[in-house]
């Protein structure tokens, strides 16, 4: 059997029997933020794991349980268990380490309401009559000496020069191993910036591919001495990193964007881009939730700034890419908005309650914007009732806190720890900067963020 193609807890158990160097279980979760929060089993554990779960503190994460309600139980998932392609060694002794998703449950056996990865579960589970949703995601990342300083590596660009594309393809090989198929990567526009992009998948696996993608990454490039940094805008003056994730909907096999007709786009499709549009502002926060996130999101840096669609514009908020006779299955839209730095999991939650409520609410389809938007007068915008995404968290956070589709979406616990959150994280940043650096990076981001992300 290969390393990534569980379906039971039996094939687990049995592959864990007859695989001893396999000698841990890593059990991952994501916090409220989307961060990779995890804890080490021993193999001969993973028959009880699976039994009666893991207990752990939930108070010590964020965004989970307060002191009094803390007791929760995390119960392994088999068929996201995969062994890690690589070997550890310390003092002569040589062993493997498997990795394992799992499900939350608080101390009275109920579904744990802050488990973002449940609840995308549960959102994807509510909408499937208009489809299933398929992603792939386009992974944007910076090398840098270390955590400490954005310090550029090399001095490459879009498909061309740049070192330590080793990296890349050393993180190819180990995801084809886990069973992640990468579509391809490159080095991208800014110098020292590199992109990774996952094959689309279900939402559910593709968020889990992201999650592990950052991880091996990461891995690597600590091997190599480097340090691999999926915060939004680490430097003023060139290219944030982005995560556009393309999106199509799906059933019996067949893509629901599709038509034959017109424009190749079908009506189920244009309803979906439009509710991403109208519901844009109130999802922005979910999509874009660090203070730094919103210095990427600028005029003149290949990044969104205006809601609107079109086929060639890249300074649009969603772009569909161009179809190729032969190749339906490939029909879909580009969301160019989101950053690697958010919850995956609450993201593409979010994005699909907004395209479903595009269809629920049979919403007109607005005419494409292919003229570069960032050339556009503010009369001309106006006309054409072009509106423009959040300029910074506090502006996010408001029009978040008034949202019912995200209250509905995220529920009132992963709502309200996300308003605490980010209202704290505001409070901080202005403390610390002032009214400097609007649009600037600061030295208080690099401090705060470049470590974690």
């Amino acid at each position: 059997m290969e390393n990534f193609s569980f379906k039971s807890e039996k094939e687990v158990l049995d592959y864990l029997k007859e695989n001893k160097l396999v000698r841990f279980v890593r059990i991952i979760f994501p916090d409220v933020l989307g961060r990779e929060m995890s804890f080490c089993i021993p193999a001969d554990k993973m028959r009880e794991a699976f039994e009666n779960g893991k207990g752990f503190d939930g108070s010590s994460v964020e965004g989970f349980a307060r002191i009094e309600e803390s007791d929760l139980n995390i119960v392994p998932e088999p068929k996201t268990f995969r062994v890690l392609p690589w070997d550890y060694e310390l003092e002569g002794v040589v062993w493997k380490e498997a990795v394992c998703f799992g499900d939350i449950f608080t101390s009275k056996g109920e579904h744990f309401e802050g488990d973002s990865r449940y609840l995308l579960k549960k959102t994807l589970e509510k909408t499937k009559k208009f489809g299933r949703l398929f992603a792939g995601v386009e992974l944007e990342f910076f090398l840098f000496e270390n955590e400490k300083e954005p310090k550029l590596l090399d001095y490459g660009g879009y498909f061309h020069g740049g070192r330590w594309g080793e990296i890349r393809k050393l993180a190819q090989i180990y995801l084809k191993e886990m069973g992640i198929e990468i579509e391809h990567d490159h080095h991208e526009v800014a110098p020292s910036q590199h992109e990774i992009d996952i094959k689309f998948e279900d939402a559910l696996n593709i968020a889990d591919s992201v999650i592990l993608t950052k991880y091996v990454l990461k891995r690597i490039a600590r091997k190599a001495g480097l340090f691999a940094s999926f915060m939004p805008k680490p430097i003023t003056t060139i290219n944030g990193s982005g995560m556009h994730v393309h999106l199509s909907l799906w059933q019996k096999g067949r893509n629901l964007f599709f038509s034959k007709k017109g424009d190749f786009l079908s009506d189920l499709a244009k309803k979906y881009l439009t509710g991403l549009i109208k519901y844009g502002p109130e999802i922005q926060l979910v999509l874009n939730q660090w203070v730094n996130s919103y210095k990427r999101l600028i005029p003149g840096y290949e990044a969104p700034v205006y809601l609107a669609w079109g086929r060639k514009n890249r300074s649009a908020y969603i772009r569909i890419p161009e179809y190729r006779e032969g190749k339906e299955n490939t029909t879909r839209i580009e969301l160019r908005s989101p950053d690697p730095a958010c919850n995956v999991y609450l993201a593409l939650a979010i994005i699909q309650s907004a395209g479903v409520q595009g269809i629920i609410e049979d919403l007109k389809f607005p005419p494409p914007e292919e003229k570069d938007i960032y050339e556009m007068t503010k009369e001309e915008m106006e006309r054409k009732k072009i509106k423009t995404l959040s300029k910074n968290l506090k502006e996010a956070l408001e029009l978040f806190k008034k949202s019912q589709l995200v209250r509905a979406t995220l529920g009132d616990h992963i709502f309200q720890k996300m308003i605490q959150n980010k209202e704290i994280e505001w409070q901080r940043y202005k403390k610390a900067v002032g009214k400097k650096f609007e649009k600037e990076v600061s030295p208080y981001e690099i401090k705060e963020y470049l470590p974690i992300l």
